[in-house]
């Protein structure tokens, strides 16, 4: 019922515009570069100092010394550039990057996220999703909608340590697409399968309209 994980991804490369710089978090936002329309053209920005990828590589073309942020290997295009991290967060803490794509463990109807630790278990570190949340234009958090246990992902409150305070736009999960809106948030879009009583069971948050 929903979209798969290919299918968030694909959804949310509509939300690219032409021209934008764009940062793609870890786990399911890295699949975007598979599905950036053909009439869209972006630079996608990796905060370990990649400015422009390309899609996945195939299997056998993999380049060891390609990766993005998340230590996938990745692919280039001709006109990428490297550089260090110091500049890479320049980019992000200057306003430079027009949309971060992330994912999230919650989210909370003011746009308030958490996605980077559960407490008690090991984090090697923050990752950029702080600096990301607060110098981008424009958040989008693509994740399930329930956790494995069927407990919502989309609250009133997070319960989780937050990376960021009311920055979120719009979340984009498996059973469709929410926008916050002063008062909690909007449904815009149901994925196919998933009527408006399924999705409102699954959310904690207040949905508006």
């Amino acid at each position: 019922m929903g979209w798969t994980r290919n299918e968030m991804a694909a959804r949310a490369a509509l939300e690219l515009q032409d021209g934008w710089y764009v940062n793609l978090g870890i786990g399911i936002p890295t699949l975007v570069a598979n599905y950036i329309p053909e009439n869209v053209h972006v630079t996608l920005q990796s905060e370990n100092g990649m400015l422009g990828m390309g899609p996945f590589p195939l299997a056998g073309t993999e380049d060891a010394d390609l990766i993005n942020a998340g230590k996938q290997t990745i692919t280039e295009v001709p006109q990428t550039a490297y550089f260090d991290s110091a500049t890479s967060f320049g980019m992000i803490r200057g306003g430079k990057i027009a949309m971060a794509i992330l994912g999230a463990m919650e989210v909370a109807q003011n746009g308030d996220l958490a996605n980077w630790m559960i407490p008690g278990k090991l984090v090697k570190g923050m990752g950029g999703a702080m600096d990301l949340v607060s110098g981008v234009k424009r958040v989008v958090v693509v994740m399930d909608h329930t956790s494995k246990a069927g407990e919502s992902k989309i609250l009133q409150a997070c319960t989780l340590p937050l990376t960021g305070q009311a920055v979120v736009n719009r979340i984009i999960t498996n059973f469709g697409v929410l926008d916050v809106v002063p008062g909690g948030l909007e449904l815009i879009e149901l994925a196919p399968g998933v009527d408006e009583t399924t999705l409102r069971a699954a959310t904690d948050a207040t949905i508006v309209a």
